[in-house]
């Protein structure tokens, strides 16, 4: 005699057959296992081998758990929800701590970015007079220039500093 597990894998006869017996098939489904069961003779052998193994389960006697178990078993798992709730709140704060770090961190990466850009975009209006300090710091000095020539004759000396362009 050939079972139904010697034919292959047997989970969907017997998972169609289970919903069958706990009366959890639509009106179509239990059709088709009636049909089956009236033209295959495996198929009613695997639904009685079914149906005496759910009698013999319901011959076992029932567990019975004393209340000491219940208590335990609810105070276990009260310390496990109290400990994860105290584990988030834990995390919250960091989490709260690294969001605000991660915002300052950009706030400045933007401000050094602002500065870059904008040296680059527009000159500094102080470059100049940098430039020229050296003959500022004279400018007493000079001015007591008698001729244009002494003034020629220092720059030849290199007293003034060079500029790239003299039109300025």
């Amino acid at each position: 005699m050939t079972t139904p597990e010697d034919a292959g894998d047997p989970s969907p006869m017997i998972e169609e057959l289970s919903a069958y017996l706990d009366g959890e098939l639509d009106a179509a489904g239990r059709k088709r296992v009636e049909q089956q069961l009236a033209k295959d003779p495996a198929f009613r052998r695997e639904l009685q081998r079914l149906e005496r193994a759910w009698g013999m389960l319901d011959k076992l006697p029932s567990a019975k758990v004393e209340e000491s178990f219940s208590r335990s078993t609810m105070a276990m798992v009260t310390v496990a929800a109290t400990e994860e709730v105290a584990e988030r709140q834990t995390e919250i704060p960091k989490q709260r701590r690294l969001f605000k770090v991660a915002g300052a961190a950009g706030l400045v990466a933007a401000g050094l970015l602002g500065v870059v850009v904008g040296n680059s975009v527009w000159p500094n209006p102080n470059e100049r007079v940098l430039r020229d300090l050296p003959v500022l710091e004279q400018l007493d000095q000079l001015r007591n220039a008698d001729s244009i020539e002494f003034l020629r004759a220092l720059d030849h000396d290199g007293v003034f500093p060079e500029e790239s362009d003299h039109a300025g």
